[in-house]
């Protein structure tokens, strides 16, 4: 298996193309759950490539019926993208300061429980919440501001390192 280097441009076109509509290959979760982790997993698969197709812990959508939950759970994404050790794109929680255009950003608006997972599509500077711009569904957006969420209880960052495929 050998490491590849994340596309984080096709990454973001994606997210700017698809802001504000939906890609008809993939199905529209917003009215069951909402849509962004299902968003940012596929900006990550256009600028990675590749799938993990480990049944239930791995991170692929072929359907709606027949994907796993990490292609659209907040905690699940996390849980995949800070663990993987097989094929697919890998990352890490850091600091703010090591953020990129093409990594995403967690936001728990209520208590701990993060529910929200926008790209980071531009970074005016240096990194903080008022020069970072982002792109999601559910409420949908491109280009907003990550400082415009006011109602931010918690925050993390997940900076994507890399992907892995196969030789």
């Amino acid at each position: 298996m050998q490491i590849y280097t994340y596309d984080r441009a096709a990454a973001v076109a994606y997210a700017h193309k698809w802001a504000y509509f939906r890609n008809p290959e993939f199905y529209d979760f917003q009215n069951i759950g909402g849509d962004c982790t299902n968003f940012a997993s596929q900006c990550i698969y256009a600028g990675s490539g590749v799938m993990n197709y480990t049944p239930v812990y791995g991170w692929y959508y072929r359907t709606a019926n027949d994907r796993t939950p990490s292609w659209t759970g907040v905690q699940y994404f996390y849980n995949f993208i800070t663990t993987n050790k097989g094929v697919g794109p890998f990352g890490s929680e850091t600091p703010i300061a090591m953020m990129e255009p093409g990594d995403v950003v967690q936001i728990a608006t209520i208590r701990d429980h993060f529910h929200h997972t926008p790209v980071i599509v531009r970074i005016d500077g240096q990194p903080s919440l008022d020069t970072i711009y982002i792109a999601a569904h559910t409420g949908d957006v491109d280009c907003r501001p990550l400082s415009s969420y006011l109602t931010m209880h918690k925050i993390r960052f997940i900076h994507i390192e890399g992907v892995r495929k196969e030789s």
